[in-house]
């Protein structure tokens, strides 16, 4: 088993997130622990940054939540996504324009996120979340 502490962030009054500690790339980054989406979902800018944009694929699907209608979204493969031990080669991911995300966390003084742990690696992996202890636990198969 895997346990990966989280944190507990309070939206000021309009909810919470949690957040995990990934490493993409070789460098510790934030991220949003959601049960509520489907697949794994990194920030377009910050993919940018470290990639060459033409890895980029455009993705025949249009995105939709994160406050849209939909988005044009594209996805790839992630060389070494780190979750605690949990060392994952070549994971797909999809890849959408998280500024807007990014933005409110500016105005709340938190540090951007690189994306989302969504619902495919969560079963993947058996996840179980404990809130009381701010733990979320992996399986191996």
């Amino acid at each position: 088993m895997i346990k990966i502490p989280l944190t507990l962030l309070n939206l000021q009054d309009d909810g919470f997130h949690l957040l995990m500690e990934v490493i993409v790339f070789n460098q510790p980054f934030q991220a949003v622990l959601d049960t509520g989406a489907s697949k794994t979902v990194f920030d377009k800018t910050t993919m940018e940054r470290h990639i060459n944009p033409d890895l980029l694929k455009l993705s025949d699907q249009l995105s939709t939540g994160l406050g849209t209608k939909s988005m044009e979204s594209y996805v790839l493969n992630i060389p070494d996504l780190q979750i605690g031990d949990l060392h994952l080669k070549d994971y797909n991911v999809a890849v959408l324009d998280l500024s807007t995300i990014n933005f409110a966390y500016e105005q709340i003084e938190q540090e951007p996120i690189i994306g989302v742990i969504g619902g495919d690696l969560l079963f993947k992996y058996h996840a179980t979340i404990n809130y009381k202890k701010s733990l979320l636990t992996l399986k191996m198969k």
